[in-house]
């Protein structure tokens, strides 16, 4: 029977150091900001239950939160409408492409919240009365849970509206099927100021925290979501948070995570910590490789394994 590491001793330099010698995978081009990313770069976070965060090295590098920003525009998203975004939205996971252009066959649904026709949409339900007002309460709310003031990257989300057809494309055919309320047009300019929010491991993992933790933040103290809707959220993770690649990483990793092109990773054990991995380069899902080796072997010597049995 083995014993799991002490999450307040565990070295994360040294796991930061392991996993700096995987050299494979590619850093995303979607965007020209993306492309400029230093492959080198790797930062690892955790934050435990009493507020403490422990960091490696480049833990304070600041990326796009992109793709990672959609468990928290789900979880605004239940808290502003109540939880009737469960009427708009599904919870399935789909094996289809991040970006497929598909909803579900007879309600014109989005798949589930972690691809992005649905985190489009959850993005339209908080609460606001136009696109400005909206971004606002996501960028706020982005903040409640890092415990910080978080900014937005301004020419991140120019390039993310700009050259983002296939969102565009999804956000008129939500509108077509009558999903989408408010003008497509809005919708993708939301969605862009979201994913171009900047974070770093830390504020990740602080924010990975709080979902685990029953929505109170462990380091402001501050309830940020209700436990209902923390729970949902990471449940929704945990089966689609990594695309079609989501049953993978829960055998080998057990832990809800959602990842980004951005190669930033944020993990969400429940009730034991938050963690976060940010590291460019992307395997063929597009998550980061080093992020995957470091959330496996963190997983493996805290024993945070959802189905594990030490």
């Amino acid at each position: 029977m083995s014993r799991s590491a002490d999450p307040r001793r565990y070295d994360l330099q040294q796991l930061r150091a392991r996993v700096l010698s995987e050299h494979g995978g590619e850093v995303d081009d979607s965007i020209p900001q993306l492309a400029d990313a230093d492959p080198g770069l790797c930062g690892i976070a955790i934050t435990l239950p009493d507020g403490t965060v422990r960091a490696s090295d480049e833990a304070d590098s600041l990326v796009s939160i992109q793709s990672a920003v959609k468990p928290f525009l789900f979880a605004l998203a239940l808290e502003d409408t109540g939880g009737e975004a469960f009427d708009l939205v599904g919870i399935e996971p789909t094996g289809e492409a991040f970006d497929a252009l598909k909803l579900e066959t007879g309600t014109g649904r989005p798949p589930n919240p972690m691809v992005n026709a649905g985190a489009l949409l959850t993005a339209a339900l908080v609460d606001g009365d136009d696109a400005g007002s909206r971004s606002r309460r996501i960028l706020h709310g982005l903040s409640a849970f890092a415990a910080r003031r978080l900014e937005t990257d301004d020419d991140v989300a120019r390039s993310e509206h700009a050259l983002g057809d296939r969102n565009h494309a999804l956000a008129h055919l939500m509108r077509a099927e009558g999903t989408l309320e408010v003008s497509a047009d809005d919708t993708v300019e939301v969605y862009a100021r979201a994913c171009a929010v900047l974070v770093d491991a830390v504020a990740l993992s602080v924010m990975g925290a709080t979902l685990a933790l029953g929505g109170v933040n462990p380091v402001s103290g501050e309830r940020v979501v209700s436990a209902r809707v923390a729970r949902d959220v990471v449940s929704v993770m945990a089966t689609c948070g990594v695309y079609d690649g989501s049953g993978r990483w829960m055998r080998a990793v057990g832990v809800p995570a959602k990842s980004s092109v951005s190669g930033a990773i944020v993990l969400s054990a429940p009730g034991r910590l938050g963690a976060a991995v940010v590291s460019p380069p992307l395997d063929e899902q597009g998550t980061s490789v080093r992020g995957r080796v470091a959330s496996e072997l963190l997983s493996s010597a805290l024993g945070l394994h959802a189905f594990g049995a030490e």
